[in-house]
């Protein structure tokens, strides 16, 4: 059996990283395709110098975390194999950016709200729940 190879909109993850950014623009969702052709503002732009400065120590072997607080940044495949530090308003996140996630903004990927898991009542709780019988 052989192994699912990695393609988006028909393109192979090498194919994506040599291609030009007018190209992978043209293959992303409208959305995403508008936020792109308006250009990247600076703080976008200096992420990605981080990315490609971060790209250089990993050839060097060192392992590189980079923190960020752009979360309308897009996932564009030379981010792909990368350590993120996502913020989500409390604290970062770190997420490893793969194939699947090409598109998507990075604050879809650090949620901001938790599961609230509540717990039992207790005394002292509301007035209600002083007639529960403790354990």
């Amino acid at each position: 059996m052989s192994k699912k190879v990695f393609a988006y909109r028909g393109y192979t993850l090498d194919q994506l990283q040599k291609m030009s950014m007018d190209e992978i623009i043209k293959l992303l969702p409208a959305r995403q395709r508008r936020s792109l052709l308006r250009g990247l503002p600076p703080r976008q732009k200096k992420l990605l110098e981080n990315l490609r400065k971060a790209r250089r120590a990993v050839k060097k072997g060192k392992k590189v975390l980079i923190k960020t607080h752009n979360r309308d940044m897009i996932v564009l495949p030379e981010m792909v194999g990368f350590d993120l530090g996502i913020y989500n308003g409390l604290i970062f996140v770190e997420v490893t950016i793969r194939p699947e996630m090409i598109g998507m903004y990075l604050g879809e990927l650090s949620p901001t709200c938790k599961r609230v898991n509540h717990g039992n009542p207790g005394v002292g709780a509301t007035k209600s729940s002083q007639f529960v019988p403790l354990r």
